[in-house]
């Protein structure tokens, strides 16, 4: 899986070409942007948030248990203090008619959505320069 972000002369428009499609990322109107999409950090929050309430959905679907809707919020604290690290903070809404037992499973099953997993792991980012035209 790859995502190629593209930028020209527009600043700081920038296009996603995923298998998904086209998207923009850009950055807020007070940093420069143009705010037509969302920028890096929404991105990464929209990630985290989006994956846990498919995963959730995913699993009350195959349970068949009650679950009307989720809403994940997430927020990130990028400490100064370097070995505090980052700290994303997600706060999950369940709604629907669902056990105190259905709601803790849900709960296990948030921290196991893969980006979940993949924030949580050791992270290595591997960066090379590619020879352009």
């Amino acid at each position: 899986m790859s995502v190629t972000a593209t930028i020209h002369q527009e600043q700081y428009q920038t296009l996603l070409d995923t298998p998904s499609g086209i998207f923009i990322a850009d950055e807020h109107i007070e940093v420069g942007g143009t705010q037509k999409g969302m920028n890096p950090h929404e991105l990464l929050l929209g990630s985290l948030a989006s994956c846990t309430a498919i995963t959730l959905r995913m699993y009350a679907n195959r349970k068949e248990w009650p679950l009307d809707s989720v809403q994940v919020n997430v927020n990130i604290t990028v400490e100064a203090d370097a070995t505090k690290g980052t700290i994303f903070e997600r706060s999950i809404q369940l709604n629907g008619n669902l056990s105190a037992e259905q709601k803790e499973r849900l709960l296990y099953i948030a921290n196991r959505c893969p980006i979940h997993k993949i924030l949580s792991g050791a992270l290595h980012i591997e960066t090379n320069l590619n020879n352009g035209i």
